[in-house]
């Protein structure tokens, strides 16, 4: 991930006044022994900022310029000082974004290019070169810290934006399996109702004046629910209470099945644990409407010191289940997979005439 070339004008003009104010103060201070700033003098100082400008879309050649330029100020008899700091900054630019091998070679270049003039010129001065070879070493070392500093930001940049992802999609299936435990169970609801009352509507008017009170509240039901669940959606929209073994009663009282509902040592537990047991059993309850209908359906919740027990079971259809083959195949699956993302257990299987559920779900060592 490279950085945006919007700083690339300044830097080129901080470069260029740095160097242009450097210049005066050093052509003052070494007057009589080193020729003065002419025409010449300014031009090649121009050439390393614009190097600076142009060094993203050609960084070696760029370099290669600017250290041209340097060499050829120092040569022509200026002032030392201002032009070292275009190479410097060449190089220093070159390890922050990457091009390391590049960066290490031209570092080399520019060794053997300022040891080579100090030479030429009569400074063949040991402590003089290896004052030029730390201050280059020291240069590149810098540069590779900041850029280990960067690389180090982005990745931790990377990751939370990964596990931003990485929850967003898990938030995702969660909501897409609200929505199904939602749908199956309520619209089952729904059907079954209204074809009892369009059965009894002539015969038995009251009853079905039950079951369309039934297929009003369940549909009620479940668009509070699905907004509720969509309302994650929306930047800034609160979450909305989510269903818990509180509402069990509720839940019981819309089925519009004989369901007895036992309760051992309740006491209230995480929000997770208690909407996967709701969700399975409302799922196990829209099954046994499906598949069972006419069954008598006892529902025990066990409320253990390390688990939470769930068991459904029906005593087998009395009349023919209609809706049995219009489920989606999902239901037991579903809940296995709410089970299992607990920690839990769920076994589903026939139970003499009829079938039972038994889910265990683990709770942590807070809610005991």
């Amino acid at each position: 991930m490279r950085r945006k070339s919007g700083f690339d004008p300044y830097l080129a003009l901080i470069v260029a006044v740095a160097q242009m104010v450097i210049a005066r103060g050093a052509s003052w201070g070494q007057a009589g022994w080193r020729e003065p700033l002419d025409g010449r003098a300014f031009a090649l100082l121009a050439v390393g900022p614009v190097m600076v400008l142009l060094h993203r879309r050609f960084p070696l050649l760029t370099t290669i310029g600017a250290l041209a330029a340097c060499d050829a100020f120092l040569v022509a008899g200026y002032a030392y000082g201002p032009t070292f700091i275009s190479p410097s900054v060449l190089l220093f630019l070159l390890v922050v974004r990457g091009r390391r091998t590049m960066a290490w070679s031209m570092a080399g270049l520019t060794l053997l290019s300022f040891i080579g003039y100090a030479w030429t010129t009569g400074t063949r001065d040991f402590f003089h070169s290896g004052a030029i070879i730390t201050a280059v070493m020291l240069l590149m070392v810098v540069a590779e810290l900041v850029r280990i500093v960067n690389e180090r930001r982005l990745e931790r940049e990377r990751t939370a934006e990964e596990e931003a992802r990485r929850q967003a999609s898990e938030e995702r299936l969660t909501m897409a399996q609200e929505l199904h435990d939602v749908l199956a169970h309520n619209i089952s609801l729904i059907h079954v109702q209204a074809s009892t009352a369009l059965h009894l509507i002539d015969a038995n008017p009251e009853q079905a004046r039950t079951a369309l009170a039934t297929i009003k509240t369940a549909s009620k039901e479940v668009l509070g629910e699905m907004r509720s669940v969509l309302n994650v959606l929306r930047e800034g929209a609160p979450r909305s209470p989510t269903a818990g073994l509180d509402r069990l009663d509720e839940l019981v009282e819309r089925s519009g099945q004989r369901v007895t509902l036992e309760r051992d040592g309740a006491r209230p537990l995480p929000p997770q644990v208690e909407r996967a047991a709701y969700r399975i059993v409302q799922e196990s309850l829209t099954n046994a409407g499906r598949h069972a209908p006419g069954a008598d359906v006892r529902v025990r919740l066990e409320y253990g010191q390390d688990e939470l027990v769930i068991r459904v079971t029906d005593t087998g259809a009395t009349s023919p289940a209609p809706l049995s083959d219009e489920g989606s195949g999902n239901g037991i699956p579903g809940m296995r997979e709410r089970a299992s993302a607990l920690g839990g257990t769920l076994v589903a299987g026939p139970s003499g005439a009829g079938f039972q559920v038994e889910a265990r779900l683990p709770l942590p060592e807070e809610s005991s």
